[in-house]
């Protein structure tokens, strides 16, 4: 994958195949230490201890329409490719919790990308999930929920055009402002 944002895509693919009906992104940037870690924690079904144990091998799938599962191994491999780590918690029937540690100094460590684009596309194709992400930097935090924007929208369906062309520029503007026009 070319960039960060589209791994965090291919993941919350998995918690939505789960189930999850709450999924939240965090990343926080740390400038000084050339670290970025992102977690995505959802509500899904969960794993258990065998199932942890195999879904970073990609020769390993729950799915039964291909033998290969490359979502969580390719993730795993861009942290650890980049000196960063990589762990996955999880306890069946309450969710899951990804964490991706990224050296942001590192030559291998892929761009963040368009997280204004991840962020549009995973509403827009999952109307009946929420989703909360938070990024933080040491200008600040910026907060989007799902949740709080279909409140407001009442009647309103959050998939609607104008909606997600909205929810894109505010995503975009949000991280813009906290870490300085990263996705101009």
């Amino acid at each position: 994958m070319e960039d960060i944002s589209l791994y965090v895509l291919d993941l919350v693919q998995n918690s939505i195949a789960a189930n999850a009906r709450i999924i939240t992104i965090e990343v926080m940037e740390y400038t000084e230490e050339n670290l970025l870690t992102l977690t995505i924690i959802d509500d899904g079904n969960g794993m258990d201890e065998f199932l942890i144990s195999k879904v970073t091998n990609p020769f390993f799938t729950t799915r039964t329409t291909r033998k290969v599962g490359l979502g969580l191994p390719m993730a795993k491999a861009s942290t650890e490719g980049c000196g960063g780590s990589f762990t996955i918690n999880s306890s069946k029937g309450i969710g899951t919790k990804v964490t991706m540690i990224y050296k942001t100094g590192h030559i291998d460590c892929p761009p963040f990308g368009r997280m204004d684009q991840t962020m549009t596309t995973l509403v827009a194709a999952n109307t009946n999930t929420d989703f909360t992400y938070k990024h933080s930097t040491q200008k600040g935090t910026f907060n989007f929920d799902t949740r709080v924007i279909k409140s407001e929208l009442k009647e309103v369906p959050i998939d609607t055009f104008e909606v997600l062309e909205w929810i894109c520029s505010y995503v975009k503007e949000g991280i813009n402002e906290i870490d300085g026009g990263k996705m101009s």
